[in-house]
């Protein structure tokens, strides 16, 4: 060894001084080894969360999807509260309009035409016609009933009548008037059907 290599090892030495030892050992592919391992670590963890990510995307559409959904049910029960707040109050006038109608029934034609009950028909004849218009304001409209066939949404079926002139099932009486607000029923109208004569 000469002189200079002398000085230069020690010259190195010195430099290499307060340097931790896992870096100065000789390279025999731990260093890659812990670089892949480290850049394998990062992977995952990059990966878990972009899972963590996807995840929450999913979260949040759901929570806009079931917002829109209350939303929606909200908006319904407002409408349905709006249309159908009168049902109650439109289930009890309900009789009086019913005997409006029977008043007007019990007076025979002959009477209809006296001077002393004249004003008292046309009474009872407006207030009906005021009703109805009322009716009509929210919505309440008045089941077709008579010739029609039964249907059991709209018809209670109270008594069967023989008759051969109609099919059976078909109205031929009706006995109370039914009645709807806007598309749900109110009231059934209470019928008699045709049946075959015995």
């Amino acid at each position: 060894m000469t002189h200079n290599d002398k000085d230069r090892d020690e010259a190195v030495e010195k430099e290499l001084d307060g340097v931790p030892e896992e870096f100065l050992n000789d390279s025999d592919g731990s260093d890659e080894d812990t670089v892949e391992e480290e850049t394998n670590r990062l992977d995952e963890a990059l990966d878990r969360l972009r899972e963590d990510l996807d995840a929450a995307k999913q979260e949040v559409l759901y929570s806009k999807a079931e917002t829109q959904n209350v939303r929606r049910r909200m908006e319904k029960d407002i409408t349905d509260a709006r249309n159908y707040a009168a049902t109650g109050f439109a289930r009890d006038i309900l009789s009086v309009a019913d005997n409006l109608s029977r008043a007007i029934e019990a007076v025979p034609e002959d009477l209809r035409e006296d001077s002393k009950f004249k004003g008292l028909v046309a009474g009872i004849q407006a207030t009906q016609r005021e009703m109805e218009k009322a009716f009509e304001q929210h919505g309440i409209t008045r089941i077709a009933a008579m010739g029609l066939p039964l249907d059991p949404n709209q018809h209670q079926a109270m008594m069967e009548i023989p008759n051969d002139e109609v099919e059976p099932g078909t109205i031929v009486q009706e006995m109370q008037a039914g009645y709807m607000i806007k598309d749900r029923l109110l009231r059934p109208a209470m019928v008699g059907v045709a049946k075959k004569p015995d």
